[in-house]
């Protein structure tokens, strides 16, 4: 792993950390890994909250998605088959993107758990908190795409290759 410092990028591995000068890219590469990771994140923060407004931000017009709950084509069909299959309370965990960056094209992979919460309630808590428990627990794996243009980057496909699968609400 390396990580720019005023010219000179410290360079850390398993067995040794070194200090050597810095590519003329590094710290724009660490840039775009950066934003890159953050638009991963919000794609999950869209899902959760339901956010069709924040889609500009994170999808390209000819956006691709296929998932389990379907195949769609373009921000608008990827916006309402998002809203469709996240009807319910849902929190998306997404860890360990890894990127790989070609000038203003980028693939990333990540981890998935999300948990879909249209369970029977539960109370939690000293003050009794009524909540959903969780009917459907995904494991899975994101591949994604993304081009940056004027605006940044923006995904231009997303798939998910399932892992494995928990709950009551399966089949």
């Amino acid at each position: 792993m390396a990580i720019p410092t005023k010219g000179k990028v410290i360079v850390m591995s398993t067995n040794a950390v070194s200090i050597e000068s810095a590519p003329a890219n590094a710290v724009q590469t660490l840039g775009d890994r950066i934003e890159l990771e953050l638009l991963v994140s919000g794609l999950g923060q869209f899902l959760d909250a339901h956010d069709a407004e924040r889609a500009p931000l994170l999808f390209s017009d000819d956006v691709v998605v296929t998932t389990l709950g379907g195949t769609a084509e373009g921000r608008d069909a990827v916006v309402a088959q998002a809203l469709r299959n996240h009807q319910v309370p849902t929190q998306h965990l997404i860890a360990n993107v890894v990127s790989e960056i070609d000038g203003d094209d980028a693939r990333m992979t990540a981890n998935l758990l999300v948990v879909f919460a249209d369970g029977p309630p539960a109370r939690v808590g000293p003050q009794q908190v009524e909540l959903p428990t969780a009917a459907l627990t995904l494991g899975e794996r994101y591949r994604f795409e993304a081009r940056r243009g004027d605006g940044g980057w923006r995904l231009t496909r997303i798939a998910i290759d399932p892992v494995w699968a928990a709950g009551a609400r399966l089949g």
